[in-house]
């Protein structure tokens, strides 16, 4: 989902078929570094879609070389890292407000993953409390809830509990509360050190990633000093790149507990000093249509793949794949543009500051 410095919610792509909001028009023309580094993380969201489709519905490799394997988490681990960044960077914000960043969340993520939640389930016969965990967002955690077609929405189970969490903190102890996301953040990598845990789909084994992003957040806005973010525009992004992928590997072993902060990191070396070509290619109009349409495509290819499209021997299975794939992206582009933006713009309307006072 594609998502600016100013506003964590979703707005129409620029050079799509719509504008940026006011605000990301404003920070664009009085900055114009604002729009290179609102176009790196649009980047680093279409590219973490690309590797977790790519996981999920491509051969990559020879099997014996778990390339798959490897590449759908490291995916995830920059996908988790943005959704931490954005989102702290907004609460992080000196006049942020709870109540805006709840509604525009809810009307973000939950129309969507709700309607494809009540189509699926009745397809299992589900119990009641299977529909409560779908719904509630508490899927991916013990005993799990989550069928093959929505064996996915772990990790949207992930960020909203994330997202639960972090709002209360800010509620109840203010803005100096985000100071607690390092030593959270670090408590979790802690735990799966000493559980010898690499990968989950259980939140207070994963969340680090999320976390880490918002660390990322914090050092950018300033709440660490300038110097974090001058040695991360030292850093080689390139060379950040195989070291996140053998994290992502089973042959990485214990580099398995750096993942947060490998990816993490490459997106602050991104923000800071982006390489040209990458910088390029990150600001294409293809590259931020995928980042707008990211949110849909997670969310149907999971269920599609799971289908009848999904379905059969190898050759049957690869034969059907470039439907699956077309369909996956027709549907996501539609869902975007013609089910989800009302309910977007909906949310901003609800929110909007009202005249003679400010959110």
């Amino acid at each position: 989902m594609r998502e600016s410095l100013a506003d964590p919610d979703e707005t129409m792509p620029r050079g799509v078929s719509g504008t940026a909001t006011d605000a990301d028009t404003r920070e664009q023309a009085a900055t114009p570094r604002a729009a290179h580094r609102f176009a790196m993380l649009d980047g680093w969201r279409a590219l973490s879609i690309s590797l977790v489709l790519a996981a999920h519905l491509l051969p990559l490799g020879p099997k014996r070389l778990q390339i798959n394997e490897a590449v759908a988490p490291m995916g995830m681990a920059l996908f988790f890292t943005l959704s931490g960044f954005l989102i702290t960077r907004f609460l992080a914000a000196e006049h942020a407000s709870v109540r805006t960043f709840v509604i525009r969340r809810f009307f973000r993520i939950v129309p969507l993953s709700w309607i494809v939640c009540l189509i699926v389930l009745p397809l299992y016969s589900a119990s009641v409390g299977t529909y409560a965990a779908h719904l509630l967002f508490y899927g991916n955690l013990p005993p799990f809830w989550l069928l093959p077609m929505t064996s996915h929405l772990w990790s949207l189970c992930v960020e909203m509990q994330f997202y639960i969490g972090i709002a209360l903190i800010v509620a109840l102890v203010g803005r100096r509360g985000l100071y607690m996301i390092p030593l959270l953040c670090f408590a979790v990598t802690g735990l799966r050190i000493a559980t010898g845990t690499h990968l989950s789909i259980v939140t207070w084994l994963r969340i680090d990633e999320i976390l880490a992003g918002g660390i990322v957040a914090l050092a950018y806005s300033g709440w660490f000093g300038p110097r974090p973010m001058q040695i991360a525009g030292r850093i080689n992004v390139y060379a950040m790149l195989p070291l996140l992928f053998l994290s992502s590997h089973e042959i990485g072993g214990a580099l398995a507990y750096l993942r947060p902060y490998l990816a993490a990191t490459m997106v602050a070396a991104s923000l800071v000093n982006p390489p040209p070509l990458l910088a390029r290619v990150f600001e294409h109009r293809v590259t931020a249509w995928i980042a707008t349409i990211s949110y849909a495509l997670y969310i149907i290819h999971g269920v599609l793949m799971n289908s009848w499209l999904g379905s059969g021997d190898l050759v049957e299975k690869y034969l059907k794949r470039p439907i699956l794939i077309g369909l996956t992206f027709a549907l996501a582009h539609l869902s975007t543009y013609r089910f989800e933006q009302p309910f977007i713009a909906y949310a901003k309307r609800l929110t909007a500051p009202k005249a003679g006072r400010t959110t």
